[in-house]
């Protein structure tokens, strides 16, 4: 199977993103945001997934970080649907369970082409860093519409809200890493029905 990869540009008139997804990579990332712990974040999810990331953002960080983080959601989930194709030869489901000191995330992933999204996670703070945490489920709400996924993602335990996110960005990456991970046994698309 030859890399699968995507080049997504999405201009509007509060954000400028250009984004380059290789499926196939080997954690390379290039991110810039202008949220630095949003950097971060992806970084760990281009890191633990084995995707090979890059990313330009310009947003209105004057207003606030929303359309920054939105945007790249959609733009990202964007890039995973162009990557994957018509889904031939790949497993379809994904899961993960990821400790990360005391937190504990679990994610699980369908890429089906029907969108539908469960986020369960209380942040204990309003802010890491510079990222406002309830845009972190505005970011993988984005990702799982745009991508047309299932994904589930579950805190089952965390206090520090740092490894609470940083749990969640890389159990992500390990489920869509699954998910997407071509598998011998299957002949064409994994359904009954005969397409995805």
């Amino acid at each position: 199977m030859e890399h699968r990869t995507a080049s997504v540009e999405r201009v509007t008139k509060e954000t400028d993103i250009r984004m380059i997804l290789d499926l196939d990579g080997s954690g390379k990332s290039d991110i810039s945001t202008g949220i630095g712990f949003f950097d971060h974040m992806l970084e760990g999810f281009a890191k633990h997934g084995f995707f090979d990331l890059t990313l330009q953002v310009k947003g209105d960080l004057q207003v606030d970080g929303h359309h920054t983080v939105e945007d790249t959601g959609i733009v990202l989930g964007e890039a995973i649907a162009r990557a994957v194709g018509d889904k031939s030869g790949i497993r379809r489901y994904g899961h993960f369970i990821l400790p990360m000191d005391d937190a504990l995330s679990l994610c699980a992933v369908d890429l089906c082409g029907r969108p539908y999204f469960v986020y369960d996670c209380a942040f204990p703070v309003p802010m890491i860093g510079q990222l406002d945490a309830q845009l972190i489920r505005e970011f993988f709400y984005a990702v799982s519409y745009k991508a047309a996924m299932n994904l589930h993602l579950k805190m089952l335990e965390g206090q520090n809200g740092h490894h609470m996110a940083e749990a969640m960005f890389k159990s992500f990456a390990k489920a869509l890493d699954m998910a997407a991970a071509p598998d011998p046994r299957v002949d064409g698309v994994l359904s009954t029905k005969g397409s995805l």
